[in-house]
């Protein structure tokens, strides 16, 4: 689960060796290979290659990186993986190798590598492990290059990949890029937690609650169950029972109903009792007026929360998830375009997300046809509305002896979010009082004050 240990038998320690043991290989198949590009007849980096024993380090590199997968590493992915997580655990490396072996001051362009503007050091690249593995023949560089393709599995779990600006570029001169979490994985042996920021408009939600306290119609829970189910079982489903290849990844459900009536609730809930984090999207962050921010926004969050297991709650997702329009302006235009790159990014996305709306018909069909669930979240009836007046108040309080909640439910039509809302009314309202005991005139009052903010009249 993410926050926790990945293994208990772990330290730091072995980490650090480990990682020290693959620098050290880099280091030493680099000087070989800039020898005999030099014409040193004694370096012999192919055969150095043949010889190396790197699963002794590589092993444990892959049980932390992947510990699902069965096949160990290539010693071309080994070394990639080494290479890419340099800049961030060794700055200065490669520089300081390429010095000793070349004494002459100039670039080496053969061995790739790129210089930040506001960094010295050396940024390796695409071109730079080719080089050190293939040197420059040319047809073993031909056999690397699917190393670096999207359909690879250390792209596809988002380890690394090649840093592309535009179309035109030449690819193997992008940077190595590995995902910051993993590197926090390699070292710290867990994963922190994003705080909401600009670049992560998402906020991790939690409870304290217990199903318990969650009151809802049989039909609501029966429902709900079902999103239980596929969280246990998917796993089995779509791997042991091989259904990845009929069977769209992720599972999408649209959480529907009044303001208060647990939506929220049960979407932490839900990651409580699976060990999965919560993450409640802010839309107000994502959407944007400038065209093209939106797509780029969401392009962000989905891509770190790749291979998580989070469980991604869109609030009020109208906003987005809403109706298209019929096009207009080339406003209508790029808003359509949006909402068409969302579905298609929670399409693909292999957890559970979670929209919710006040009104299913506000939501777009387009949405709502490819929903394996449609729950809906109506106001508490009467005897639900009991049950929340019996559980909402804390254990210690003293209510007077007038308080019917049976007579409250009955009377009052309120959601589990407004109850609540009474009962902290009420109970701060009798610890001004001598005796803190709640009086039913409190209750009465903090009913008034709810139903006015929709402009009703008790």
């Amino acid at each position: 689960m993410v926050g926790q240990p990945y293994s208990k038998n772990k330290s730091l320690g072995l980490e650090a060796e480990v990682l020290e043991n693959a620098f050290q290989l880099i280091g030493e198949l680099l000087q070989l290979r800039i020898r005999h590009h030099f014409g040193d007849g004694e370096a012999q980096p192919d055969q150095w290659i043949e010889d190396i024993n790197f699963q002794v380090t590589a092993e444990p590199l892959l049980n932390v990186l992947d510990p699902k997968r069965s096949d160990p590493l290539r010693f071309e992915e080994f070394i990639i993986i080494s290479l890419a997580l340099l800049p961030h655990l060794r700055p200065g490396y490669l520089n300081g190798i390429i010095s000793a072996v070349l004494t002459q001051a100039g670039d080496f362009p053969e061995m790739g590598g790129v210089r930040q503007k506001d960094q010295r050091d050396l940024f390796p690249t695409g071109e730079t492990a080719i080089f050190l593995i293939a040197g420059t023949d040319l047809t073993r560089r031909f056999e690397l290059l699917p190393l670096f393709n999207i359909d690879h599995w250390l792209y596809r779990e988002s380890i690394l990949r090649l840093e592309v600006h535009n179309q035109y570029q030449v690819r193997m001169t992008g940077r190595l890029l590995f995902d910051p979490d993993k590197i926090e994985l390699l070292t710290s042996g867990k994963i922190s937690r994003p705080a909401m920021s600009a670049h992560f408009p998402a906020q991790y939600i939690s409870t304290q609650l217990d199903w318990n306290d969650l009151v809802l119609n049989q039909k609501t829970r029966d429902q709900i169950e079902e999103l239980q189910r596929w969280i246990h079982h998917n796993h089995i489903l779509m791997e042991d029972w091989q259904m990845s290849k009929r069977l769209k990844p992720g599972y999408r459900a649209l959480f529907y109903g009044p303001p208060g009536t647990g939506k929220t609730l049960t979407a932490t809930l839900l990651g409580k009792y699976t060990e999965r984090d919560v993450f409640r999207i802010d839309l107000s962050m994502i959407i944007s007026k400038f065209i093209g921010e939106t797509e780029k926004n969401l392009s962000t969050l989905f891509d770190k929360a790749q291979n998580k297991n989070w469980i991604l709650f869109f609030d009020e997702a109208d906003a987005l998830f809403g109706k298209r329009t019929n096009v207009r302006d080339a406003h209508d235009k790029y808003a359509n375009q949006e909402v068409s790159y969302l579905l298609q990014r929670i399409e693909n996305y292999p957890g559970l997300v979670i929209l919710a709306s006040n009104f299913k018909s506000n939501i777009d069909e387009a949405f709502s046809r490819r929903f394996q669930s449609i729950i809906h979240f109506p106001m508490p009836r009467a005897n639900e509305r009991q049950q929340l007046w019996q559980k909402a108040f804390p254990p210690k309080a003293e209510l007077a002896p007038d308080i019917d909640f049976r007579h409250l439910a009955r009377q009052y039509e309120l959601t589990g979010s407004n109850i609540m809302n009474v009962v902290q009314y009420s109970c701060l309202f009798a610890l001004e009082q001598p005796n803190h005991q709640i009086q039913l005139t409190y209750i009465l009052d903090g009913i008034r004050k709810e139903f006015a903010k929709d402009g009703k009249i008790v």
